[in-house]
């Protein structure tokens, strides 16, 4: 019996964690597919607030993530990793293989506003060194 009752509390502790999880990576992976179509103006809505402010225009978002995060622009694959809660939001780790086959591991800052989940920064990691 106290096997049933530490199950059933330890999964009512992680269904929200989950939750949070499925809609990182709901929210990261739209703005992901709308880099690789060049919809700059949807990836823009994914972004938090203080981004859309910092960058003003779709455009100018548009030529940041282009010019500074080209591996989220055009990736080869998109791997979700760990999320764990980080001061007022959460951190969603990503692994990510650009075009030329390099594996890049990135840090998104999640916030929660009025109209959900936004991603309020990426920091790019060290990458995991890969052995033969």
């Amino acid at each position: 019996m106290r096997r049933i009752l530490f199950a059933a509390a330890f999964a009512a502790l992680c269904t929200p964690a989950l939750a949070q999880e499925d809609a990182f990576e709901g929210v990261i992976g739209r703005q992901i597919e709308a880099f690789r179509a060049d919809d700059f103006a949807t990836a823009f809505t994914f972004a938090s607030p203080g981004i859309q402010g910092m960058f003003r225009t779709p455009e100018n978002f548009g030529r940041m993530v282009r010019q500074g995060y080209p591996m989220v622009w055009r990736p080869e694959s998109v791997e979700f990793l760990s999320a764990r809660p980080e001061g007022p939001g959460w951190r969603q780790e990503v692994l990510v293989r650009d075009g030329d086959g390099r594996l890049h591991k990135l840090a998104y800052t999640m916030v929660e506003t009025a109209e959900g989940w936004k991603i309020a920064g990426v920091q790019l990691l060290r990458a995991p060194e890969i052995g033969v």
